[in-house]
């Protein structure tokens, strides 16, 4: 057998650009997305510029295209390809929902996903937020600043000078160009997009969370009552919908609708989104609609709504027949020009030149491929399987590629994740759900449980550590969010140890109690000083592995792996059984002169990993000896 030692055949060896990649993220639908061929499907994304166009020339005012297609045909391909042009363009604002936790309070969610989707970088690579604001100000001055100059000259110097009166000025001004804006802190909240100090509580509030009273004071803005969020969101999001709409067409991309999720009234997700897609589509002043979903999901679910006629005749507004665009499956030719696209970045990447554009595959069996008319997603996971050349072996563990894929996604957006409560909170759980039979810090874990608890108190303690023998039950609750309410809300029953059985409450938190929020913050003396709970610092670096195997186990399927294989990977490379994060959470709390403490004099657990104990350790001893 003869091995190749050729530099390019050495990158083929280690490295391969086919693997873990079968799943488009949302971090590649932001931002660097997978090679694309425009002719595929072409018909399909065409027929969202086409919409858009005649939107923007005023031929309509909002129009709904549903897109159909089988598992792996390429649904959320041509969404990147969708986002990628428009973000090019300046003429369109993209949002993309493909989240849908709680199919009860959908629109309050939608809220969130449109400010959270602004917060993306538009075509004049500043955040979408901040295009709409210079928009509206330039408008009501008749002045032509860029984003950037408000951003980096004029904020600062109006803000120096004025205060926060500065943005009050710029509010009322906007309001006289633009009366039917109806809510006027709305807009303000838009117009603090621009200022660097401020944008980041200005996207809080607009998403519908909570300020703390100080802030809230501070950007004259109200907080709504937790009990009026559902309610008022749809209004909100529609307000600034049709706000962005005078200076762009807003295009709205409802990704994953083929979850077997079940609302409280028994509709679908699918059924939900579609009801909400079709009241958006009755009150946009302008806009597009986008719908990736099954054929299945279309013929037996969507149809079966009531008022289907109505549902369907706005999410297929353009299309003839009132019928879906149907994805088509790969022909040879197809294949060919995706296998050729993908190595053309590779190599390029990699600064090599291959014998062959198609090296080291055969073009012969690509075609072969293409007479069986696979989807994107099989022949990508074909090329990632045969990747290999003659007399070198692909990589013994199955699993590693997948992780470092999803590690990567996760790296890319973790700004995004890092915010989001759920997420971490579930990837905590599968890391403690692998741990199941092992001994961390004294603690021989046997369970992980959900908190059984009135509807009232449901979704404050995410979850339940059981051990040793049911002697420990350690609740567990990541709260992110920064407003004073809602964290004294959670940790109000994280200290309510008999009421949720529980041995220790601890909270996993990345920032400060604001110190005006006296209630929040007597709850967490009552968890640190008296009921014996801790305060566990939430780290990027800690969190990172842990959504990458949540994401990786997600998407086992996709991948062709067995939740054994992943869990026997996290064994193997001790994913969880060395993550700080993981490990400080079991770990007995400081009772006596805690090392850490936030300025408040809170003690407060900060991780570390194995190998800084070692040292801190090691530097003791040499001290005292």
């Amino acid at each position: 057998m003869i091995i190749s030692t050729s530099s390019i055949d050495d990158l083929i060896r280690n490295k391969n650009p086919f693997t873990g990649h079968f799943v488009v993220r949302p971090s590649q639908i932001w931002g660097k997305s997978f090679p694309d061929v425009a002719s595929i499907n072409a018909y399909a994304s065409n027929a969202v510029f086409d919409a858009v166009e005649k939107v923007r020339q005023g031929e309509r005012e909002t129009v709904g295209i549903t897109i159909t297609g089988e598992k792996g045909l390429g649904k959320s391909h041509i969404i990147s390809r969708i986002r990628h042009r428009l973000q090019a363009e300046d003429n369109a604002l993209f949002i993309y929902v493909s989240k849908y936790d709680n199919l009860n309070q959908i629109k309050y969610q939608f809220l969130q996903t449109v400010a959270s989707s602004l917060r993306a970088i538009g075509s004049q690579k500043v955040m979408q937020w901040q295009e709409i604001a210079s928009a509206l100000i330039n408008e009501a001055k008749q002045w032509n600043y860029t984003p950037q100059q408000y951003i980096t000259n004029i904020y600062p110097t109006v803000l120096s000078k004025y205060s926060t009166k500065g943005v009050d000025k710029f509010t009322e001004l906007v309001l006289q160009a633009k009366p039917e804006i109806t809510n006027p802190y709305l807009l303000k909240a838009i117009l603090w997009t621009l200022s660097s100090v401020h944008i980041n509580y200005a996207n809080f509030w607009l998403s519908g969370l909570e300020l703390t009273r100080e802030q809230a004071e501070l950007m004259g803005l109200p907080n709504l009552k937790t009990e009026d969020r559902e309610a008022e969101a749809l209004k909100s999001a529609r307000q600034i919908l049709e706000i962005a709409s005078n200076y762009r067409v807003p295009v709205i991309c409802f990704d994953e609708l083929d979850i077997v999720d079940i609302s409280d009234s028994g509709f679908t997700t699918a059924q939900v989104v579609a009801s909400l897609a079709k009241d958006l589509y009755n009150s946009l002043k302008r806009g597009v609609l986008l719908l990736t979903i099954y054929p299945n999901t279309w013929n037996e679910q969507i149809k079966s709504l009531p008022q289907a006629e109505a549902v369907i005749d706005r999410l297929v507004s353009e299309q003839p027949n009132r019928q879906p665009i149907e994805l088509r499956y790969l022909n040879s030719d197809d294949i060919v020009a995706v296998v050729r696209q993908w190595l053309q970045e590779f190599y390029e990447e990699n600064k090599q030149i291959p014998p062959h554009p198609l090296y080291p595959y055969d073009e012969n069996k690509l075609r072969e491929l293409g007479r069986s008319k696979p989807t994107v997603r099989s022949v990508l996971k074909w090329c990632a399987d045969n990747f290999v050349v003659i007399g070198l072996y692909p990589p013994i563990n199955a699993v590693e590629p997948y992780f470092q894929s999803e590690l990567a996604n996760v790296d890319a957006s973790i700004d995004e994740l890092f915010e989001d409560e759920a997420e971490i909170a579930n990837a905590l759980w599968f890391a403690f759900y692998s741990l199941i039979g092992e001994t961390v810090e004294g603690i021989t874990i046997e369970d992980i449980q959900e908190v059984e608890a009135i509807p009232a108190d449901q979704g404050f303690i995410d979850f339940k550590i059981v051990g040793n023998k049911g002697k420990v039950k350690i609740g567990v609750d990541v709260i992110q969010q920064p407003g004073g309410k809602g964290v004294g809300a959670a940790l109000r029953r994280l200290i309510e140890y008999r009421r949720f059985d529980l041995t220790c409450g601890c909270l996993i938190r990345s920032r400060p109690i604001n110190p005006g929020a006296a209630v929040a913050r007597d709850y967490l003396r009552v968890l640190l000083q008296e009921k014996g709970g801790k305060w566990v610092l939430l780290q990027k670096q800690d969190i990172k592995p842990l959504l990458a195997i949540l994401f990786l186990h997600n998407n086992s399927e996709e991948y062709e792996l067995t939740e054994e294989e992943v869990l026997a990977f996290i064994k193997d490379k001790k994913i969880a059984i060395t993550n700080p994060l993981i490990r400080e959470i079991l770990s007995k709390p400081a009772v006596q002169n805690p090392e850490n403490l936030t300025d408040d004099e809170f003690p407060i657990s900060i991780p570390q990993s194995v190998s800084d104990i070692v040292d801190n350790i090691n530097l003791n001893l040499a001290i005292s000896s």
